[in-house]
């Protein structure tokens, strides 16, 4: 029987595919954010920033990237266009001058409290649980963590 399943199985699939399912899962997800996020004004990676800052404003480029899993090279274009719409300040480091340290402008703190219902209005247009939201999302940090083995 398991030679049976086997040959009916095809890793060459599309539909067998993890990282595809991944991929259209996010790609998705984001589409179901942009609604949310034109009315501010922001795309999802700098939301994703804005998520960052909140939560500790004052920090450098690469813990930033650390925290998104981007590189400089991503980031610093991202960060550069957030700091030509006035919602952040990049500031070199008096110790190190090849550092930058990334404050949240007043723009870029009040943007917070319109942003504070984001993730309960996408639960809403989700229909998922909490529950299976939670549990979904820790099988994928658990491997994302294998990944970065």
């Amino acid at each position: 029987m398991d030679n049976l399943a086997n040959k009916e199985f095809n890793p060459l699939k599309l539909e067998n595919q993890l990282c595809f399912t991944i991929y259209a899962a996010s790609r998705l997800m984001t589409r179901q954010y942009q609604p949310y996020l034109d009315q501010l004004g922001i795309t999802y990676p700098q939301y994703l920033v804005f998520l960052v800052l909140w939560e500790k404003d004052g920090i450098g480029v690469n813990e930033i990237g650390c925290k998104l899993y981007l590189n400089t090279n991503t980031l610093t274009p991202l960060l550069k266009r957030m700091e030509q719409l006035s919602f952040i300040k990049r500031t070199k480091c008096c110790q190190d001058e090849r550092k930058v340290r990334i404050y949240l402008s007043e723009k870029g703190k009040n943007l917070k409290e319109e942003a504070k219902n984001i993730p309960l209005e996408m639960a809403k247009s989700l229909n998922c649980s909490v529950e299976k939201a939670m549990c979904l999302k820790n099988e994928l940090e658990i491997l994302i963590n294998q990944m970065l083995k």
